[in-house]
């Protein structure tokens, strides 16, 4: 057979191949899940994540195999879990909360990763820069510093008789000492004298918090961490039981009961989050990504909670809530 006969024999063939032999499929990606929340937090904080990952067209079992990790608030199995995911070598890594980022570290992992619920990713060395940081991991920060100022001068505004105020933080940890000298450093100018309560264990936060409630005109700060998460319920049932009136840095303190919170919306963090691990999947390197803030914080306030500690909630704060609770 001639040569231009068997191009036009071969050409002719190839037009009426199936789609699926001419074009082979991409290969299935990989993406592993590390995180430190309870089991009953995995769905409600990640949940955006994955329905926003789909919307980007990558859908578990077809195109994508995901590797979840909980590691439920024990760090030891969280170490664990982060060894067994750096090892399986996946394409990219989600990791909620600093202490699973430091758990990647120390695994030696050098997949690319994508962090959410991080206070500070460059004091804790995640990474070298923010607007460039430079190596396999960036992501979404939880909130800046700062927030902390804002958190006191709203307990003023919701409560103004408040002139002493407890700070539930965690003391060994550079986000809750951070979190702190904020709120230390505006304290004066609000009129309000402080006293940390550390969050490491339930007794001690129920001994340290009845002791604080025994003087007149107290109030509560309650910092992000993961104990602060862990004992919320605790948390909301002192502060009932005391009457204290207490600001908290996320929603779900003010759904399950307490008065007012101030923070970040989760489930915008979540959405973003599944952005930057599509655009590592198709390509993009992590050191080019910069590491994001908050654009918007969120006010919420529970009306029921206001009237039970006989709190007449200001017209004007009422206005400028995103979300109230009856």
């Amino acid at each position: 057979m001639r040569r231009r006969e068997f191009i036009k024999v071969i050409g002719g063939a190839a037009a009426t191949w199936p789609l699926a032999a001419r074009a082979q499929p991409d290969r299935v990606r990989r993406l592993g899940l590390l995180t430190n929340l309870a089991d009953a937090e995995v769905k409600g904080r990640i949940g955006p994540f994955f329905e926003e990952l789909q919307r980007l067209g990558w859908t578990d079992g077809r195109n994508i195999q995901i590797d979840k990790r909980v590691g439920s608030g024990n760090v030891d199995a969280l170490r664990k879990y982060a060894a067994e995911l750096a090892a399986l070598a996946p394409d990219v890594i989600l990791a909620v909360g600093s202490v699973s980022v430091e758990a990647l570290r120390q695994a030696n992992s050098t997949v690319p990763t994508v962090f959410t619920l991080v206070i500070d990713p460059l004091g804790a060395g995640l990474v070298d820069n923010l607007s460039r940081p430079g190596g396999n991991v960036t992501g979404f920060m939880l909130f800046e510093y700062s927030l902390g100022g804002k958190w006191l001068e709203l307990l003023k505004q919701i409560a103004p008789g408040v002139t002493r105020a407890a700070v539930l933080r965690d003391p060994v940890s550079l986000s809750g000492t951070g979190q702190f000298a904020v709120i230390q450093s505006v304290a004066s100018s609000f009129g309000v004298e402080l006293k940390p309560i550390n969050v490491r264990d339930a007794r001690e936060i129920e001994q340290a918090v009845a002791a604080f409630a025994g003087s007149a005109n107290g109030g509560l700060v309650v910092t992000a961490s993961p104990q602060s998460t862990d004992h919320r319920d605790l948390i909301i049932m002192l502060a009932t039981r005391h009457k204290l009136p207490a600001i908290y840095y996320e929603r779900s303190f003010v759904a399950a009961g307490g008065l007012i919170s101030y923070g970040p919306n989760f489930d915008d963090e979540g959405r973003s989050a599944a952005h930057y691990v599509d655009r590592i999947l198709k390509g993009e390197k992590p050191a080019d990504l910069p590491v994001q803030a908050p654009t918007k914080y969120n006010l919420v306030i529970n009306i029921k909670t206001a009237k039970a500690l006989g709190i007449a909630v200001a017209p004007t704060l009422l206005a400028r809530a995103d979300e109230v609770i009856e």
